[in-house]
């Protein structure tokens, strides 16, 4: 049976981080999408982003998509690509991409409900239990706060922590790494994340400094577009490099993997497009011998993680998963623990967004 799209609505939640993330990021905005189809099915799925461009994507999904995909049938990649054709003269990423994403979300999520099964047993789950390390922004956290977050992911059993670099001064940089790797002790990974605030010059001289203390990953340390920067970076960094969290499509990914200028990616699902591009991007990565760790946004990365053939770290930053924002209409698709994350294995993908209620400001086009 050729089942058809017959309706796409969309609304934005905007939900207070409990702690901001600065004074410029005080909360996430959800763009939470329903697909209905001509059988009755309803697929429940969402768009993301922490500050810019959220009535954007709700504009593109309203105005541009929805009446577009109607009529069409509801596969997931047969309307990815259609819409990627569709939307391309907009731009091949970034807002185009967010807003798909909320749309293949919702097809993917009506597809596993129509099976009868959560979303990684539809396309094959391989691992029962996922590693999850503890990520914070917590770059204007004072060196006691950040060293009390550190103890509570140690606490909380996390084998792996992330944290942010760029301070004006390298020194205070380094005073801060040092603290963390005291706190988690020797044996536990230790990642950074300069969040793109230096040059090649200055992550090198960051490097001498901070490599001592045995990272795991340097994270976007420069802006995530200077390919040539990143390829020279690469062939001198004596610590790994991971990017991707703001690399939007699997032609991009590739032009890094290409050059040889990265040994970790983090594509964020909702950015490259859904679960069919990260799908995809995937792939790439495995044939190219490249890790894969999804970026943000557990309680979905955490579900596609799962499916993958080789491990990967899920990143759950501190006060921030969908969970604890509560953002959530039901109980979570994933449980993380101090052994870390599990699928709870409820149909589709258990990401529907909550009504407006609980002080949420909600926003819907039209």
């Amino acid at each position: 049976m050729n089942v058809k799209i017959i309706g796409l609505s969309s609304r934005v939640v905007t939900a207070p981080l409990r702690r901001a993330w600065g004074a410029d990021v005080p909360e996430n905005h959800f763009i939470a999408t329903t697909v209905t189809t001509d059988d009755g099915g309803v697929g429940h799925g969402f768009s993301w982003t922490p500050t810019i461009g959220p009535q954007a994507v709700l504009a593109l999904l309203e105005h541009d998509i929805a009446p577009f995909v109607e009529g069409l049938s509801a596969r997931a990649e047969e309307v990815w690509d259609a819409l990627w054709v569709r939307l391309h003269e907009a731009g091949g990423g970034g807002l185009t991409t967010i807003a798909m994403a909320g749309v293949d979300l919702a097809l993917w999520d009506l597809a596993g409900k129509q099976a009868g099964c959560s979303v990684p047993d539809l396309l094959g789950r391989r691992r029962e239990t996922v590693p999850v390390y503890g990520s914070g922004v917590n770059l204007h956290y004072t060196l006691e706060e950040l060293a009390e977050q550190s103890q509570r992911w140690v606490t909380e059993g996390r084998q792996a922590v992330k944290v942010k670099v760029g301070k004006p001064d390298l020194r205070e940089d380094a005073e801060r790494i040092a603290a963390v790797r005291e706190v988690i002790g020797p044996d536990r990974a230790l990642m950074i994340d300069a969040n793109q605030r230096w040059d090649l010059p200055t992550t090198l001289r960051a490097l001498e400094r901070l490599a001592e203390y045995g990272l795991h990953w340097l994270e976007e340390p420069i802006r995530a577009d200077d390919l040539s920067a990143y390829r020279r970076l690469r062939r001198s960094s004596p610590v790994p490099i991971a990017l991707g969290e703001n690399v939007h499509t699997i032609y991009r990914f590739r032009d890094f993997i290409e050059a040889d200028a990265v040994d970790i990616i983090q594509p964020n699902i909702i950015r490259v497009g859904g679960i069919t591009p990260f799908r995809r991007i995937v792939e790439l990565a495995r044939a190219n011998s490249i890790a894969v760790a999804p970026h943000l946004l557990p309680e979905l990365s955490g579900q596609l993680a799962s499916t993958l053939a080789a491990t990967a770290w899920v990143e759950a930053v501190d006060g921030a998963t969908m969970t604890e924002l509560g953002v959530l209409a039901g109980p979570s698709p994933v449980s993380i623990t101090e052994s870390g994350l599990t699928v709870t294995g409820q149909p589709g993908l258990g990401l529907e967004i909550v009504p407006n209620s609980r002080g949420f400001v909600e926003c819907a086009a039209g």
